[in-house]
């Protein structure tokens, strides 16, 4: 694995209830992510805090007047016309509970934007820690996802995607976009992977 894991974050990219936990707005996706985000996410979550790596959740939001977010894409007023709109306070905004969230874990939420590197404070936080290197899980490959990874490499992040802790739909898609476009620009892995290679690191580091 070419990224120093000794110096990465665990990212998670929308994996909220209102995306794909119990109120998902979107239920093709919510049920693309339950066989592989869901479960691997947690994996992965769990894996990272064990080895002292921070875990840095991404999330989707609004106002309930709509003040302030975009209306500028056939996405952003289609979520806005939603049976349950990711609204600000809601629990459709909150990380699902499989995630198991814990004091130590950054919970950031953004209202503008495709990616949570152009619309938190993300970025800035990252580099206090001292990260380089991101491995990120979560949705969508379709949209957020490859924003997300795209932000971070140009900012200087080296990037690891485990494969099988995203999605997107329909599936065939998602796969092609990881094969022939997130492959030229971030490592891609398995969970099994990445939590090897976190408890290698612990181990060196002991």
């Amino acid at each position: 694995m070419f990224a120093d894991l000794a110096h990465s974050a665990l990212v998670t990219s929308e994996c909220q209830n209102g995306v794909i936990g119990p109120a998902a707005a979107l239920p093709q996706l919510a049920d693309a992510a339950a066989a592989t985000v869901v479960p691997n996410g947690a994996k992965l979550c769990a894996a990272a805090r064990t080895a002292g790596v921070p875990v840095l959740h991404c999330t989707a939001g609004r106002r309930g007047d709509g003040r302030g977010s975009n209306t500028n894409a056939r996405l952003f007023m289609a979520m806005r016309k939603a049976s349950r709109p990711l609204e600000l306070g809601d629990t459709a905004t909150q990380v699902i509970d499989d995630f198991d969230i814990q004091p130590e874990d950054f919970v950031l939420s953004r209202m503008h934007g495709l990616s949570p590197m152009a619309g938190t404070d993300l970025d800035p936080i990252l580099r206090n820690l001292g990260i380089t290197s991101l491995v990120i899980a979560g949705v969508s490959v379709n949209v957020a996802i490859p924003n997300l990874v795209m932000d971070a490499v140009n900012l200087g992040y080296r990037v690891v995607l485990p494969r099988d802790a995203v999605a997107g739909v329909p599936a065939s898609y998602a796969e092609q976009v990881l094969d022939h476009t997130l492959s030229l620009i971030a490592e891609l892995v398995t969970t099994e992977d990445v939590i090897a290679g976190w408890v290698a690191q612990t181990v060196n580091s002991a």
